[in-house]
């Protein structure tokens, strides 16, 4: 199985492309007897096992089958399927997810195949299916309305409604002073998951600063190009309107990689400044977003840290230095 998650140098080089690639799994049956195919990002997945031996935890959360000894690290195990509300036939295989700064497992009943996608291809689709447990449906190939579909799981969802010690609390200290925006300005943010806006807004009302809050990055570039506008009418610069952006990179119809390339090569935005919020943790893809444009890359949710490369990235904006 170990086959699915190879070529991750290749999967990187998506970056900037619009494209990503799902893993996707079954869960069971679900009410009514359904049986929906679901799908999770190939970069939040460490590797996908058969079923190791669990070890039960005394007091463990509900939803939390035992620990995995994964490599010599234990790992928490989720039943992902009694989150979710599925029966499955059997807990097959555990997918071994690296997310956040942490390494937590999912029991599902079985693993398909990995697909690659263009994020045109994934719709929003929040709160309208299980529970608020979905952040997009993906249509797996390009049949109009036959095609296949699969719900593309919140995890930070899962993970806030399951073990929420591991979300931290993103809110900045008490007392930090306000960011350095215009008068009149706001930072645009743009993330598909309801916990992750919770939580930016908690920082941002912290630090005092007007946002407006979308849910894709084509809804933010849209969102900017009406900021545009009313700064053109006004006779402003559009950066009197945009302080700066805030993108997650893991978004319906345009992900943040791809936003940020739209935003820096254009003349009119160019100059705002972009931080790059997201759980997909690493150097490569810190390094992929820089390289697209952003003059900040933060890990989900750290809300010292964001309010800090908020602050750099609007203070060097400011004097004109991105060093």
């Amino acid at each position: 199985m170990s086959h699915l998650l190879q070529d991750v140098d290749e999967r990187s080089r998506l970056a900037g492309t619009n494209k990503f690639e799902l893993l996707l799994f079954r869960l069971g049956d679900e009410p009514g007897g359904r049986r929906e195919v679901f799908g999770i990002n190939v970069f939040k997945v460490r590797e996908a096992m058969v079923m190791p031996p669990l070890t039960a935890m005394p007091g463990a959360p509900q939803h939390v089958l035992g620990v995995a000894n994964i490599r010599g690290q234990i790992v928490p195990v989720i039943d992902l399927p009694s989150v979710v509300g599925c029966k499955p036939s059997a807990l097959n295989i555990l997918i071994v997810s690296e997310y956040e700064r942490s390494v937590q497992g999912f029991a599902v009943e079985d693993v398909e195949e990995i697909v690659r996608l263009d994020w045109s291809r994934v719709l929003s689709a929040e709160a309208n299916a299980v529970g608020g447990m979905v952040t997009s449906i993906a249509r797996l190939d390009a049949d109009g309305d036959k095609s296949r579909l699969a719900l593309v799981l919140d995890v930070e969802r899962v993970l806030r409604d399951v073990l929420p010690s591991r979300v931290a609390d993103a809110t900045p200290p008490h007392g930090a002073p306000p960011l350095p925006m215009p008068p009149g300005s706001v930072i645009l943010a743009a993330d598909d998951s309801f916990v992750a806006r919770s939580q930016i807004e908690k920082v941002l009302q912290a630090l005092g600063a007007p946002y407006i809050m979308t849910k894709t990055g084509k809804e933010a570039w849209d969102k900017l190009q009406s900021l545009a506008h009313d700064a053109r009418a006004e006779g402003l610069e559009v950066g009197a309107k945009v302080a700066a952006v805030l993108s997650d990179l893991e978004m319906p119809e345009m992900d943040g990689f791809t936003l940020t390339k739209t935003i820096k090569s254009d003349p009119r935005f160019s100059r705002i400044p972009v931080v790059i919020h997201s759980s997909l943790t690493g150097q490569t893809n810190e390094d992929h977003a820089l390289s697209v444009g952003a003059e900040g890359y933060v890990a989900k949710f750290a809300g010292t840290e964001l309010q800090d490369a908020l602050r750099r990235a609007m203070t060097r904006a400011a004097s004109g230095s991105r060093s």
